[in-house]
């Protein structure tokens, strides 16, 4: 989409959404068009688009989609249309907009090839399954879940995202330009990863199909307590 085209939706919905009230419990038709300019970024359903920066959020977890629009609005992520859009809102009513993209079931698309050598995807692929204790870096799997598909109510998957998003996401941590509720414990983590580490991560990832059922689990079905606090999962 043109970004004067983005701007001027994004815009519009600024001003349509700050004279709706709560949505209606069972208003598909009220919610939809109230998550107009949310699925004209991120795709029909917001099942993500091409480009590569936008990503899916159907099907998140709700407690994570929810942290990130407070994130977005609170200042702790930086996208200046997304804040535009959100500084206004109160929590209930960006809780009622996660609820909604959570409920959805959509189906994922083929992963991406990697295009990398095949040493990088190992050396991303061990970081993921394993981690590395010598770093104090833990595995991607004890947060993220076995599967990788996210654990609820507030950890997303790790499938099924872009290699260019997965990277962006990444490297704004490690750089500072993200940040989520403190204890950051991704800030932590990224801190402790190289810029190969990163980018072998996400080509991993990004190369890796979305099982079924690709919902994310509940946080009782992890084998292991979280390896470190974190204040998002709280």
């Amino acid at each position: 989409m043109p970004l004067t085209r983005l701007c001027a939706t994004l815009v519009t919905a600024l001003m349509l959404q700050s004279t709706q009230a709560a949505t209606p419990a069972g208003d598909s038709q009220a919610m939809t068009s109230r998550v107009a300019a949310c699925t004209a970024c991120h795709g029909q359903q917001g099942r993500a688009t091409p480009d590569g920066y936008f990503p899916r959020i159907a099907g998140k977890p709700a407690g994570y989609l929810f942290n990130q629009l407070v994130n977005f609005r609170d200042g702790r992520r930086h996208y200046r249309p997304m804040t535009r859009l959100l500084d206004h809102l109160s929590d209930d009513y960006l809780r009622e907009m996660a609820d909604h993209f959570a409920s959805l079931d959509v189906p994922y698309p083929p992963p991406a090839k990697p295009g990398l050598a095949a040493a990088v995807l190992a050396q991303g692929r061990t970081l993921v399954l394993q981690g590395d204790a010598a770093r104090g870096v833990p595995a991607c799997v004890r947060c993220h879940g076995e599967a990788m598909t996210g654990v609820a109510p507030a950890i997303p998957g790790l499938l099924g995202l872009p290699r260019d998003y997965l990277n962006a996401q990444l490297g704004a941590w490690k750089t500072g330009q993200r940040h989520a509720t403190q204890p950051d414990c991704m800030a932590k983590i990224t801190d402790k990863l190289t810029s190969t580490d990163i980018t072998a991560v996400a080509a991993w990832l990004a190369a890796q199909p979305v099982p079924l059922p690709s919902k994310a689990v509940e946080r009782s079905a992890l084998v292991q307590p979280l390896p470190m606090d974190c204040g998002g999962v709280q």
